[in-house]
């Protein structure tokens, strides 16, 4: 099983990552805030990620990590 992670204190909340992933689990968390005051992405649904990368490769500040 695959698995994704996030340095939330990076992310930017651009939102790249949720638009490219075809399994749609990847949400903007509106619950929470990093200290820079953006709202980070979250996985909603591990067991549904297959380890595809595209939402790594299409971060552009490189805080997400695949692993399978």
């Amino acid at each position: 099983m695959a698995r994704v992670s996030f340095q939330d204190e990076l992310c930017k909340g651009c939102g790249l990552c949720v638009a490219v992933c075809p399994k749609s689990i990847l949400q903007l968390d509106n619950d929470r805030l990093n200290s820079k005051g953006y709202h980070p992405v979250t996985c909603i649904d591990q067991s549904r990620c297959i380890g595809c990368t595209f939402c790594a490769v299409q971060c552009p500040d490189s805080v997400i990590t695949v692993e399978k």
